[in-house]
């Protein structure tokens, strides 16, 4: 198998299994191929298309990010928190969640890039940090009473369009634009590709890699407040396990954990790939123990396709260029 052939191999990957999880839930539950299943489906994995939005941009450059889902219901909480405890409008509290996002994503990035902290450790640490800082700022209860205008965004509709699919959308988009488009994607496949070589070639990588984790922190918040907003409430414990849906759904989509290889559409399919798995197997009453078992089964599966097709593409490579 070629260097490409594996690469197709890795992306077609996600379509398969998307396409057989499909056909098999559609044939063991009547309730699955329903047009507002499916909608619902596409709205309430939201969060996790985002946070695996910000994920396949730190993956990328060659890092990782375990503090997505802490960043994410810190920030609601602090958006929520805002609204309900001090009157601000809905859109500046929203705003400045996300501020608070970006902030802790650059402490991330700061960690990674100038304090030589694996990305592994930093971003755990931080986990730990914003997940403490949310239970300290809600008293571990939750925040509701957050108003209509709040409430919008996860719940409300534009034209019978749902709010939180519009947001996820353009945030696709978007950052499908900024990585196909701009000198700041090649700068990130560039990376993640070789650092070593990025900086020969004057590619600005601390600063780089510091907006990718900044990015990453801010579609976490994002993700935070349209799951506070479509609960009505933060929660203290929201998104725990968001961090693995994340990685999951970036490496189903062919995102490599090696840097340097994937996009973001592939791993939108991967995130919904994710949220087929688990509304077919809540429509199917398996409990969410068993759930969580077999989204880590998932995920061993993908690491070990990624790394199979690492060896191949990296043995094929080798001997391409010693003949």
């Amino acid at each position: 198998m070629s260097l490409s052939l594996s690469r197709l191999f890795r992306r077609s990957t996600v379509f398969i299994f998307l396409l057989v999880l499909v056909v098999f839930f559609s044939l063991t539950t009547n309730r699955f191929l329903v047009g507002q299943n499916l909608t619902n489906i596409l709205v309430q994995n939201s969060h996790v298309i985002l946070t695996a939005v910000g994920m396949t941009l730190v993956m990328l450059s060659g890092g990782i990010d375990l503090s997505v889902g802490s960043v994410a219901a810190l920030c609601g909480a602090l958006s929520a928190g805002l609204v309900a405890r001090n009157g601000l409008p809905a859109e500046i509290a929203i705003v400045l969640g996300l501020v608070a996002g970006f902030g802790l994503g650059l402490v991330n990035g700061g960690l990674v890039v100038y304090g030589k902290l694996p990305p592994f450790v930093a971003t755990l640490s931080m986990l730990g940090v914003a997940r403490g800082l949310t239970l300290a700022y809600t008293n571990s209860r939750p925040i509701s009473n957050l108003g209509d205008a709040y409430n919008f965004w996860g719940r409300g509709d534009v034209l019978g369009v749902p709010m939180p699919l519009i947001v996820w959308v353009t945030v696709v988009v978007l950052m499908t634009y900024l990585l196909s488009q701009t000198r700041f994607g090649l700068y990130v496949y560039a990376i993640g590709g070789s650092e070593e070589t990025a900086r020969l070639a004057s590619v600005p990588v601390n600063r780089v890699k510091m907006v990718t984790y900044g990015l990453s922190g801010t579609l976490a918040a994002l993700a935070g407040v349209l799951l506070t907003a479509r609960v009505y409430s933060a929660q203290p414990q929201a998104a725990v396990g968001l961090e693995l849906q994340a990685i999951t759904a970036a490496v189903l989509g062919g995102v490599s954990l090696f840097g340097g290889v994937g996009n973001i559409p592939t791993a939108v399919f991967g995130a919904l790939l994710v949220g087929v798995l688990g509304n077919g197997m809540n429509h199917l009453r398996v409990a969410s123990y068993p759930q969580q078992i077999i989204q880590g089964v998932v995920l061993v599966l993908a690491v070990a396709i990624d790394m199979a097709t690492q060896r191949i593409g990296g043995h094929k490579s080798k001997r391409g260029s010693s003949s």
